[in-house]
């Protein structure tokens, strides 16, 4: 049997957990590994090295488009960018100490309005914004990407993924405009 020395991570002692659309999560745990897909969604992975804590955010969109909007909606980034850093200060972390990942807003569909451009943009401006450097950053493109991120630590790996893996599915036309009666019962 091989003694592997307790500070050594390996694939069995790794704990790790999925950053679904639309959440959040932040942690201390060296332990702790944060993983994701994006297509044209963004993922923002923030770390403060003093505090050893770090976490990752999923969003769908910048923002909702009329701006008046009172109901909060999880899928926007303007939503859980807020989430992100507010859950890393809960944890003990300064904005001033805070660095920045930023994976994603591919534009998977030639023809389509290019949303991934669009989040890429917000998610970069709202962390010049809030003064919170990049440090890397993987965003733009045609490609989907998975990405893993150690938390405690600040390591993030994003790795293309490959085109056979995502299925092909072209949008939905919408319907012409309905003919006919309708019967409510």
């Amino acid at each position: 049997m091989i003694h592997v020395p307790s500070h050594i991570q390996t694939p069995a002692t790794m704990s790790r957990a999925t950053v679904m659309q639309g959440q959040a999560q932040v942690s201390a745990d060296p332990n702790r590994v944060l993983t994701t897909i994006l297509g044209s969604c963004i993922a923002t992975c923030l770390y403060d090295p003093r505090m050893r804590v770090g976490g990752m955010n999923h969003f769908l969109l910048a923002e909702p488009q009329n701006a008046g909007k009172t109901t909060v909606d999880e899928n926007y980034g303007v939503y859980l960018m807020e989430v992100l850093v507010n859950g890393m200060l809960a944890h003990g972390a300064r904005k001033s100490r805070m660095r920045a990942h930023l994976y994603g807003g591919a534009n998977l569909h030639s023809g389509m309005s290019r949303i991934g451009t669009a989040n890429a943009g917000f998610a970069r401006q709202f962390l010049q914004n809030e003064g919170i450097p990049i440090v890397h950053m993987d965003v733009g493109g045609v490609q989907a990407r998975r990405v893993d991120f150690r938390p405690a630590h600040g390591q993030a790996r994003c790795r293309a993924v490959e085109d056979n893996f995502i299925p092909n599915q072209k949008p939905m036309p919408r319907p012409q405009k309905a003919a006919g009666d309708v019967e409510l019962f």
